[in-house]
């Protein structure tokens, strides 16, 4: 018997890992697509991409792991039913569930991973994120001054570049400065530089050129020649200003500990049905695994193949997914329907393991079998 699991469970394993490593590259390459924005235009090394794009993995590995399980165990006990595998070896006595028991070991060991993926390493992950994300965004070091275009740095204020030398030197500057209330400030120089001071002040520094300043109560205008001129950004990464953070960057422990009174009673929801999903979301694994085992392993052996309980697998799949989000969406306009969260993936769990100990309640009568079906053994 631990030869058979053993050799099962060795399929599964190859199965889940090959999936799991397909699906991750496609979602990898998808959403990798989001960050060259901030890697061409927030001047953003290719280190920074790689560590955003990786970042965002472990959110998706949730989502990916289910599917994944699901889907090779419903190929893995597809192929050996249509290899006759699963004839000889419930004619040599294995029952249902004993033959399901390698997709339950499975299933429990992606529970586990899933747990440690909702509880530690995808608060932290997805925090990190959000704090390097909001890094390029708002500091004006970090902007890429794009050639021949207007680059908005701040409010009230937008720099024009005609060129930029191989060297990183700024061809044609025009800076325009409306900051201030009082005066608007125009800046026009031959070439110039970004720079940062040692206080970490960012400032551009240009030479050869005219700052025009006109007076918006008596819209005089002042003229000045100069050979170097160094204009100051504001940084708006300024450590006084507070990101916001949402529920899925903080811990688990301080969503349940969080009150109404903090966050709002918006936030407050959020934060409950997000805690709640981090404790939930796990189970599906054992919901997948079981109703494809369920679908494949009870019922009679069909020479003509398999497909209507592949579909039915699938379809069931589907409609698990969709109650899920259902559920989700209850529950966060009202927390009553939090117990919902915990029932959405138990009662598939239970359903299926009940068919696995009853299979013949899926078997269709004797009158029934044509020519091509027999019953299996066990």
């Amino acid at each position: 018997m631990l030869g058979i699991v053993r050799y099962i469970l060795r399929q599964l394993i190859v199965g889940m890992v090959l999936v799991t490593i397909g699906l991750t590259g496609i979602l990898w390459l998808t959403q990798s697509l989001r960050f060259v924005e901030l890697t061409v235009n927030k001047g953003a090394s290719v280190a920074v991409f790689l560590k955003l794009s990786m970042l965002v993995m472990p959110n998706f590995l949730t989502v990916i792991l289910p599917v994944s399980l699901f889907a090779v165990v419903l190929f893995t006990y597809n192929k050996l039913i249509t290899d006759r595998e699963l004839v000889v070896l419930r004619a040599a006595g294995l029952s249902h569930w004993m033959l399901a028991r390698p997709a339950l070991i499975l299933a429990a060991g992606c529970l586990f991973l899933g747990y440690a993926l909702n509880i530690w390493i995808i608060p932290r992950s997805v925090e990190e994120f959000h704090k390097l994300q909001w890094t390029l965004r708002s500091s004006a070091t970090n902007v890429m001054l794009q050639e021949g275009q207007f680059n908005q740095i701040s409010p009230g204020l937008t720099v024009y570049v005609r060129a930029r030398s191989p060297a990183g030197e700024l061809l044609g500057v025009i800076v325009y400065d409306r900051r201030s209330p009082q005066h608007t400030v125009t800046l026009m120089a031959e070439r110039g530089a970004l720079i940062k001071t040692d206080t970490g002040t960012p400032k551009v520094l240009m030479i050869n050129g005219t700052r025009e300043q006109v007076t918006r109560e008596s819209h005089r205008l002042s003229l000045l020649y100069f050979d170097n001129y160094a204009m100051e950004f504001i940084d708006s990464s300024d450590p006084g200003e507070e990101r916001a953070r949402d529920a899925r960057e903080r811990s688990t422990s301080e969503l349940f500990s969080v009150t109404e009174d903090q966050v709002g009673p918006t936030a407050f929801r959020q934060f409950r049905v997000e805690g709640h999903q981090r404790l939930a979301s796990p189970l599906y694994h054992f919901s997948f695994a079981f109703v494809a085992a369920a679908c494949l392993l009870s019922g009679w052996f069909n020479r003509r193949g398999q497909a209507d309980r592949v579909i039915l697998a699938i379809a069931l799949m589907i409609a698990i997914q969709a109650m899920a989000l259902g559920v989700s969406n209850l529950a966060t306009r009202n927390l009553a329907f939090i117990p919902l969260v915990y029932l959405a993936p138990c009662l598939p769990a239970i359903a299926g393991a009940w068919v696995l100990l009853r299979p013949s309640l899926l078997r269709p009568s004797q009158l029934r079998a044509g020519p091509s079906s027999r019953p299996s053994a066990g």
